[in-house]
C-alpha cells in the first residue's frame, strides 16, 4: 500500500468520490482543488442506478436522495407534444438501485462535507491549481499556483497522483499536450432551473424534440420547494448553431438565442415557454467531447473522469462514469502492492468502457429514439405512433446504449473486480 497520501488533482464529483473510495480502503488521499472556494455550480444532471449503487456502498446514497428525486420514467415525445414512448427508471424499471435526478452543486457540496467529515478538515486543500507533475521512480511531484494570486504554492510529493480535474485538465494537457481543441457536436444547449408545479409523474424526466427544429430535456431535481408543493425543474434547451468558443461552464446565455424555437411548445403537461421564461438564469455551453485517448497512465499519474473521458451530455453518464471510475481505481489500489501497476489496471478496465460511452453519445444516446420519429414522419405529427415505429424496436434502442454504458448490469454485475 502507498506509504504516502495520493494526491487527488480536483475536487469536483470524480476528485470527491474517489477520496471516499480510498478512505474507506484505508489508502490516504488529499485533493488539491484549485477555486478558492467550493460554491454550487451547474445545473442538474441524473446519477444512474449502477453509479447508484456505489454511492450506496459507500454509505452516502440516502443523505443524497433525501435532497434528489427519484425518477420514475423516461418518457419520449415529439415537439407537438405526442407520447412517442416511455419507460421505468431505477427502480422502478426493477434495478436495485435507484436512478436520482439532482441539482450539481448540491450534489458536489454534499459529497465535499461527508469528505471533510470523514477524513478530516485539510481532506481538501483550495486555491491550489495544478501547473503539472515530475515524476521518478521514487514518486511524484505536484506542482501548484494559487488561483487568487498566482502566486507559486509549495509542491506535494506523493506515489501516486490522480488528474480528476475536469475538461480543462492540465494533467492531461501535460501529457497529451498535442490534442487539439475539442469536438464539436454543432449543438448549442442551453440549461436553467425554474421554480413550477410538478409535470406528469412529477417525477418524469421527459426528452422532446430534435435537434434541427429544437430538442428539450426537462425534469424535476427538488421537491417540495415551498408551501405550494413546487418542484425545482431543470431543462436543457439543444439547437443545431455554429459555434467557436471554449468550454466555459459559467457562460451566460440569452433566452432570444433559443426560445423562438419553443414558442408554440404548450402541451397539455406543461406550459414550455413559460417554463424557459421564468428561468433565474441561462447557462450556454457547446456540447463538445473529445477523441477516446489511447492512453491515460503515465507512471505514477493517471486520469479519471472528464479529465479521461470528456463525452457529449447526452445519456445522463458524465457525473456516473467518473463515479464507475472511482471504484474501479480503488478496487485496483487495494488490490496490488505497487501503485504503478494498479493505474494500469484500471486504465485498461476503464478507458474500453468510457471510450465506448463517448462513441455512442455521439451517435445513439437514448434520445436516437426521437430522431428516428424525426426521420419517419418528417417532423410531423402521427395518428398512431405503432404505425411509425413499433415499441419493440424503441425498446431495443433504449437497450442497446444501456449495455453499452453498463446500466443494466449494475456494479454488482462486473464493476467489483
Amino acid at each position: 500500500m502507498t506509504r504516502r497520501p495520493i494526491t487527488i488533482i480536483g475536487g469536483g464529483i470524480g476528485g470527491l468520490v474517489l477520496a471516499l473510495e480510498l478512505h474507506a480502503a484505508g489508502i490516504p488521499c488529499r485533493i488539491y482543488e484549485a477555486a478558492p472556494s467550493l460554491r454550487p455550480l451547474g445545473v442538474g444532471i441524473n446519477i444512474l442506478p449502477h453509479a447508484s449503487e456505489v454511492l450506496a456502498g459507500l454509505g452516502v446514497l440516502d443523505r443524497l436522495a433525501a435532497i434528489a428525486v427519484e425518477t420514475k420514467e423516461s418518457v419520449f415525445y415529439n415537439r407537438f407534444g405526442q407520447l412517442i414512448y416511455a419507460e421505468p427508471a431505477g427502480r422502478f424499471a426493477g434495478h436495485s438501485h435507484p436512478q436520482l435526478s439532482i441539482h450539481r452543486g448540491d450534489l458536489q457540496l454534499t459529497l465535499a462535507d461527508i469528505v471533510i467529515e470523514r477524513l478530516g478538515d485539510d481532506a481538501i486543500v483550495l486555491d491550489h491549481a495544478c501547473v503539472g507533475v515530475d515524476q521518478d521512480d521514487e514518486g511524484i511531484t505536484a506542482r501548484f499556483r494559487s488561483t487568487a494570486t498566482g502566486e507559486a504554492l509549495a509542491s506535494v510529493d506523493s506515489e501516486v497522483v490522480i488528474g480528476c480535474d475536469g475538461v480543462h485538465s492540465v494533467v492531461r494537457k501535460q501529457f497529451h499536450p498535442d490534442e487539439g481543441k475539442p469536438r464539436y457536436s454543432g449543438v448549442l444547449m442551453w440549461r436553467g432551473t425554474t421554480v413550477a408545479r410538478p409535470f406528469l409523474t412529477g417525477a418524469s424526466m421527459v426528452r422532446a424534440g430534435w435537434l434541427d427544429t429544437g430538442k428539450l430535456v426537462i425534469y424535476p431535481i427538488r421537491d417540495n420547494i415551498d408551501d405550494d408543493g413546487n418542484q425545482l425543474i431543470n431543462w436543457v434547451a439543444e439547437i443545431e448553431r455554429p459555434h467557436d468558443g471554449d468550454r466555459d461552464w459559467g457562460r451566460r446565455g440569452e433566452l432570444a438565442d433559443f426560445l423562438p424555437a419553443f414558442a408554440d411548445w404548450n402541451f397539455d403537461w406543461l406550459d414550455v415557454p413559460a417554463l424557459l421564461r421564468s428561468a433565474d438564469s441561462v447557462l450556454e455551453y457547446p456540447m463538445v467531447d473529445q477523441e477516446p485517448l489511447n492512453r491515460w497512465t503515465f507512471g505514477r499519474t493517471t486520469l479519471l473522469g472528464d479529465a479521461a473521458h470528456p463525452m457529449v451530455p447526452r445519456g445522463s453518464n458524465g457525473a456516473g462514469q467518473a463515479i464507475l471510475d472511482a471504484h474501479r481505481l480503488r478496487v485496483a489500489l487495494e488490490a496490488e502492492a505497487d501503485p504503478v501497476a494498479a493505474l494500469q489496471v484500471y486504465e485498461e478496465d476503464r478507458r474500453p468502457k468510457t471510450g465506448a460511452v463517448v462513441l455512442a453519445n455521439r451517435t445513439t444516446p437514448p434520445d436516437a429514439i426521437l430522431r428516428e420519429v424525426w426521420q419517419r414522419t418528417g417532423d410531423q405529427p402521427f395518428d398512431n405512433i405503432d404505425d411509425v415505429i413499433s415499441t419493440q424496436e424503441l425498446a431495443a434502442m433504449s437497450r442497446r446504449y444501456r449495455e453499452i454504458t453498463g446500466i443494466d448490469s449494475e456494479v454488482s454485475a462486473g464493476q467489483k473486480s
